[in-house]
């Protein structure tokens, strides 16, 4: 990267080019030292200053509320995920049917929100896995990909991060997510292009191997 660039120049590169800078989701030390009460009320403070400074009048009955709105939304919805007290409890079961093969569930709605403009991400998640000896129940899967997906994302982290909870608590390698998603940042701003969508893959274990990655491909189209 050019060295006479700004730092204000790097960081709009990074965000146009939707780059991600670690797998982990980047996080202060002090991240959880405030309540969510409290979180709620500095974020309405100072969303209440944004839309101030944007000139809107917060006086009118439809506006004043919404600085609280979106505080608690951001804390207790669309970035829940971001808190790990939230993150599901997940109970293992013994495979009593001794099923060997695949087990995929497919469709899985992805709703996140790309962490350089702060819109929506929407899409599915195709996520299979070949028990070890344990298996959870189906919600669970679900609810993985869920706690993930509701914190600032880059989908190439995502796919990685659903795919390292499932490794961790199914106790197996074989493991394989793919995402297909709209990025809002794309369709709704800049270059506005709404039709397009993003494609992400993650494969382990048995996946990686060409037959097994293709038998699973073949479900999910």
């Amino acid at each position: 990267m050019d060295s006479n660039l700004s730092l204000t120049d790097i960081e709009d590169i990074l965000g146009e080019q939707h780059v991600g800078t670690s797998y982990d989701t980047p996080l202060r030390g002090d991240a959880f030292n405030l309540t969510d009460e409290e979180k709620i009320k500095a974020i309405s403070y100072h969303f209440r200053e944004i839309m101030q400074t944007l000139g809107l009048d917060l006086t009118d009955d439809s506006l004043n509320g919404t600085p609280g709105r979106v505080a608690k939304m951001y804390v207790k919805e669309i970035f829940g995920g971001l808190n790990p007290a939230n993150k599901p409890q997940v109970t293992l079961f013994d495979n009593k049917y001794r099923y060997s093969q695949m087990l995929v569930e497919k469709n899985i709605t992805v709703y996140s929100n790309c962490e350089h403009h702060f819109v929506p991400i929407i899409g599915k998640a195709h996520i299979a896995y070949i028990s070890s000896g344990k298996v959870i129940g189906l919600s669970k899967l679900n609810r993985i990909v869920q706690y993930y997906a509701q914190r600032p994302q880059v989908q190439e982290r995502l796919t990685i991060q659903i795919a390292n909870e499932l490794k961790t608590v199914l106790q197996t390698e074989d493991v394989a997510v793919v995402i297909d998603a709209e990025h809002l940042c794309v369709a709704s701003r800049g270059v506005k292009d709404i039709g397009s969508s993003t494609i992400t893959a993650e494969y382990s274990g048995a996946f990686l191997e060409a037959t097994k990655r293709d038998e699973f491909l073949q479900y999910i189209r």
